[in-house]
C-alpha cells in the first residue's frame, strides 16, 4: 500500500522556520531535512526487481527538468521551449550524479523540448547511456492561449483561457489549441506503457514536465498528491508489463539539491503546473 503525504501546511511550517531569513523571492528549501514528499512504499532498494503475479515490474524513474527562468518568474511554459537557467543546470548535474551512484538504466527518455532534453542529456553523460530517446508525448501540457503569460497577466488578457486552464474539469480544453487534462493523461500514460513494454524487468529513466509527471503519478496511485513536484525531483514507479499495475515507491524526492536548494515558489509543479 501507499503512504499519504505529510500535509501541505507541515511542510510550509518547516519552510518558515527554517528560512524564515531569506527573501521570499529566491526562497530555498535545504533538502535534507524533508527528502521524500512520501514515504517509501518498498521496502527494497533501487536495484529491486519485483516478480510476482503481476509477473516482472519494470522501474521507471521519472525525472522533472531543471528549473528555468520562466519557472522563477512565475511565466506559463507549456509547450513554449525555454532553456534551463544557471541554477537548472547545476540540478541536472546533481540530479545525474545522485543516479549515476544508483542501479544503471537501461535507457533514458525524454520530452523534446530544451529544458528536458539538456536536463536527460546530463543524466545521460553521468549514467554512461550512449543516447537520449526524445519523444513529444512526455511534453508538459499545451497551455493554449495563457503560454508565455503569468497567472496574474492571463486573468487579463485571456481570460477565457485562464478560466479553461483553472477548471477542475478534466475534459476542459483551453482555447488556443491547449489540451484537457484528459488528453494530457491519454498521450503521457500510453508512452508510459510502450516504454514499459520495450523494457519489461529493467530499470529506465524519463525525464518530463511537472503536469505531465502529476498525471503519470494520477494513473500509478490511488493517494491523491499533495504538494508540488520540484524541479528534478525524482519520483519511482513500478510498472507491471503483464498487467499495468503500478507501484508508487517514491515521489518527488529533492534529498540530491543540498547544495542548489528548491526554489519554492517557482511556478509549475503544482495543481496549475506548466
Amino acid at each position: 500500500g501507499l503512504l499519504p503525504a505529510s500535509p501541505a501546511s507541515g511542510r510550509q511550517r518547516l519552510a518558515r522556520s527554517l528560512l524564515c531569513s531569506v527573501p521570499p523571492s529566491r526562497r530555498r528549501i535545504p533538502c535534507s531535512r524533508w527528502q521524500n514528499l512520501f514515504a517509501t512504499a518498498l521496502g527494497m532498494s533501487s536495484s529491486s526487481t519485483v516478480e510476482g503475479k503481476d509477473g516482472e515490474f519494470t522501474e521507471v524513474v521519472v525525472v522533472r527538468h531543471g528549473e528555468t527562468s520562466w519557472n522563477a518568474s512565475r511565466i506559463i511554459q507549456g509547450h513554449l521551449d525555454a532553456e534551463l537557467n544557471e541554477i537548472g543546470r547545476q540540478q541536472a548535474v546533481a540530479v545525474a550524479h545522485r543516479l549515476s551512484k544508483e542501479a544503471k538504466p537501461a535507457a533514458i527518455y525524454s520530452s523534446d523540448l530544451k529544458r528536458a532534453a539538456e536536463t536527460a542529456r546530463t543524466i545521460a553523460k553521468f549514467c554512461n547511456l550512449p543516447n537520449v530517446v526524445f519523444d513529444p508525448a512526455l511534453r508538459e501540457r499545451h497551455i493554449g492561449d495563457v503560454q508565455g503569460l503569468t497567472l496574474q497577466d492571463a486573468v487579463k488578457e485571456k481570460p477565457e483561457a485562464y478560466k479553461a486552464f483553472m477548471s477542475h474539469k478534466r475534459n476542459q480544453q483551453i482555447p488556443g489549441g491547449g489540451e484537457s487534462l484528459d488528453q494530457l493523461s491519454e498521450r503521457c500514460v500510453s508512452c508510459l506503457y510502450k516504454i514499459v513494454e520495450k523494457h519489461r524487468g529493467e530499470r529506465v529513466i524519463l525525464v518530463s514536465h511537472g503536469g505531465t509527471i502529476r498525471e503519470l503519478y494520477r494513473h500509478a496511485s490511488p493517494v491523491p498528491l499533495r504538494g508540488k513536484i520540484h524541479n528534478t525531483s525524482v519520483t519511482v514507479v513500478l510498472v507491471s508489463g503483464d498487467t499495468g499495475r503500478c507501484i508508487v515507491k517514491m515521489c518527488g524526492d529533492v534529498s540530491h539539491l543540498e547544495a542548489t536548494g528548491v526554489l519554492e515558489n517557482a511556478f509549475g509543479g503544482d495543481k496549475s503546473s506548466a
